[in-house]
């Protein structure tokens, strides 16, 4: 693990919205004896450059369940179309350097890859947004809408998201490349992400709808850094499943 380069606060806030079209309820299914929405929230307590962690709810429920299990949540508006969107108002009144959305629905991210994460970022000059990546190695996932795969520069930083498989190998002979997934995980500098929820939603964001696309339809740069560790993000019922079985092999 990288040594913390230095003092700087980060602020952990997992955002979680009840009504998931594909699984209502979607943080509060048991996984191992367990919420997902516990699952991420022990991962970020643990990972030792995050100063605080906090869930961000649309929902009472998750927010009773939420402080049963012994954490600070707050509840926010429902009509919030986006997690960024959910993150940024619970932001209002906290200071911090840097921001770090956790997917509510990504229960096997684990702390060596979110403090990863944090140290590539603040030890990167000119990072203002940084996420994590996986190799992809399932050919499933290739043509899978619901695997999120993203491009890049020789700079580690993100040319293009797709849902759809992203590079196209041309040539049956095309060997020297690797498709890569998008882990939901994101840091921001807390001025960029005040900064880029501004933004009007732009034509690539509105496509895919992915709205990091955003971020990259302005000029600005994402930097990639690729995890140790495969995670599963939770977005329909048999995703439970896979997830349960993976969590149960982890040892936290």
């Amino acid at each position: 693990m990288i040594a913390p380069a230095n003092n700087t606060k980060t602020l952990a806030i997992i955002p979680a919205r009840y009504a998931s079209s594909r699984l209502p309820g979607k943080p509060l299914v048991e996984i191992a004896g367990k919420s997902m929405i516990q699952h991420v929230w022990e991962r970020a307590v643990q990972t030792p450059s995050i100063d605080e962690v906090l869930v961000a709810t649309d929902d009472q429920r998750i927010l009773d369940a939420v402080e049963k299990f012994g954490a600070e949540a707050v509840l926010t508006s429902s009509e919030h179309k986006t997690g960024t969107d959910r993150i940024v108002e619970a932001l209002s009144g906290r200071s911090c350097d840097w921001v770090l959305n956790i997917q509510g629905d990504e229960p096997l991210v684990l702390p060596v890859d979110l403090e990863l994460l944090i140290q590539k970022a603040e030890n990167t000059k000119g990072t203002k947004g940084a996420t994590l990546i996986f190799k992809i190695t399932d050919e499933a996932m290739l043509h899978d809408p619901n695997v999120v795969k993203v491009t890049l520069n020789q700079s580690s930083q993100a040319l293009y998201f797709s849902r759809s498989m992203i590079p196209f190998p041309r040539s049956p002979q095309s060997s020297n490349f690797t498709i890569w997934r998008h882990l939901g995980v994101y840091l921001f500098k807390r001025d960029f992400l005040l900064q880029y929820h501004q933004w009007p939603r732009t034509p690539l964001e509105q496509t895919e709808q992915l709205e990091q696309l955003r971020i990259l339809e302005n000029g600005e740069t994402l930097l990639c850094v690729e995890a140790e560790n495969d995670g599963v993000g939770v977005d329909v019922p048999q995703d439970v499943l896979l997830a349960e079985k993976l969590i149960q092999r982890q040892k936290i």
